[in-house]
């Protein structure tokens, strides 16, 4: 049986611990969340690790951000079961 999201709430998924803070930036013992696939993938997408570490590294932080707000409001509407791909939203795309 699935978890409950920390980000989206969508329960039963299958989840996974994202560090608030990237281990590469000494998050390696630092607080964790529960999030399901799509929320961690989408969250890694739209955040560098250097923004993670330096500003979005709390809940609050990630929940307050437009791009998260918009995802979550489109994530809570699908199935739980449902594989949601991820994508980088326009204007941040690399060429």
């Amino acid at each position: 049986m699935g978890e409950t999201c920390d980000l989206c709430n969508r329960s039963p998924v299958k989840t996974t611990e994202h560090h608030l803070i990237p281990k590469q930036y000494g998050g390696v013992e630092g607080p964790t969340v529960i999030l399901c696939q799509a929320c961690h993938r989408q969250i890694h997408v739209i955040f560098t690790n250097q923004e993670l570490a330096g500003f979005y590294n709390t809940m609050d932080r990630l929940q307050d951000h437009p791009e998260i707000k918009k995802y979550l409001h489109w994530v809570k509407k699908q199935d739980p079961e449902k594989r949601i791909s991820t994508s980088k939203p326009n204007h941040r795309k690399r060429k």
